[in-house]
C-alpha cells in the first residue's frame, strides 16, 4: 500500500537527519535534542488536533494530525522503532473489540 511506503520513506529521512547540523535541519535539531523537543511537540499537535477537532475545522484537523504523525514518527526513530512495527500491531488488533481488546492489555499488565 502507498501510505505504507510513505511511512517507511518518511522514516528513512528523520532517521538520516540523524548528527547533522541542528541548525539547518528541523528535525537534526528534535533529534539532538531528544527526547524532550519531539515529546513536547507531541503533546502541542495533539492539542491542536483536538482543537481543530472541536471546532470542526476539517482542514485543520488533517494539518495537525500530519504534524502529529510527523512528529510520532521522529519518537519512533528515536527509540530505534519503524512506522511498520505500528501498523503491525494495528494489523494485529484489527477485527478485535476495542473493549476486549483493552481487557486484554490490563490483564497482561497485571501478569
Amino acid at each position: 500500500m502507498a501510505s505504507d511506503a510513505l511511512l517507511a520513506r518518511l522514516a528513512d529521512v528523520i532517521e538520516s537527519r540523524r548528527g547533522r547540523d541542528p541548525e539547518t535541519s528541523y528535525v537534526a535539531r528534535l533529534l539532538a535534542n531528544a527526547p524532550d523537543a519531539a515529546l513536547k511537540k507531541i503533546g502541542e499537535e495533539a492539542t491542536e488536533t483536538v482543537m481543530a477537532a472541536k471546532d470542526n475545522r476539517p482542514d485543520r484537523i488533517v494539518a495537525e494530525m500530519a504534524d502529529l504523525w510527523f512528529h510520532s514518527l521522529v519518537v519512533l526513530v528515536q527509540h530505534g522503532l519503524r512506522p511498520e512495527q505500528v501498523l503491525a500491531e494495528l494489523e494485529r488488533r484489527e477485527g478485535l473489540s476495542g473493549l476486549d481488546e483493552k481487557a486484554a492489555r490490563k490483564a497482561r499488565s497485571r501478569e
